[in-house]
């Protein structure tokens, strides 16, 4: 899914200012939040990628003026809501002003179950398919290549897990790209790792 929650790589947002060490709250309500959100998915209520895609589905405006906990906020409420606990009007009567929950979701995927084999040191490209749905594939390797260094244990498929949907587990491989294969003319010689689902690669000869 294309929106602007996925930041990686676009200008225009100024430097990173590291400002050293800070709270991880900032007031009783950031606190409360977060145990909602964790308390909610020991229960079953959602799993990490549904609540992911519930941020990523933030109307953009909210999405962008608003704060890491409020979008949190937003993002358990929608699920709430979804999941039939109570109505977006019991909410909005209870907070005793309108809340502005995430938009519908698009359609999720299953996986393929028959992946060609890929291994440590083998050249890959990341395939340049869009999906309306929930991706765990960042914008800006989308159809560059790189080379398999590591690989991590099966995981849930993103593209189904984030919509409800059972589909076979996959391994994410950690492929490593050139800072100017990704961003040609506008970034420093590095290396750059990312991991990338089995299904989102094609291996190259």
């Amino acid at each position: 899914m294309d929106g602007v929650h996925d930041l990686g790589g676009r200008q225009g947002f100024g430097p990173v200012r590291p400002h050293g060490h800070s709270e991880p709250f900032h007031g009783e309500a950031d606190i409360c939040i977060a145990a909602m959100w964790v308390r909610l998915v020991r229960h079953g209520i959602y799993n990490m990628d549904e609540y992911r895609h519930a941020i990523e589905r933030m109307e953009p405006r909210h999405y962008m003026s608003a704060s890491y906990y409020e979008r949190t906020f937003t993002a358990v409420a929608s699920l709430c809501v979804e999941r039939g606990l109570f109505t977006s009007e019991e909410l909005s009567a209870a907070a005793g002003f309108p809340i502005a929950l995430s938009l519908p979701s698009q359609p999720g995927r299953i996986g393929p179950a028959d992946l060609p084999a890929v291994e440590v040191g083998d050249r890959v490209r990341v395939k340049d398919e869009f999906v309306p749905g929930h991706i765990r594939m960042p914008g800006y390797i989308r159809g560059k290549t790189g080379v398999v260094v590591g690989e991590s244990p099966p995981y849930p498929f993103p593209d189904a897990h984030g919509h409800g949907l059972q589909s076979p587990w996959q391994r994410s491989f950690d492929v490593r790209f050139s800072s100017l294969d990704l961003w040609p003319d506008g970034a420093e010689d590095a290396e750059v790792h990312v991991g990338v689902f089995h299904a989102y690669l094609e291996k190259l000869s």
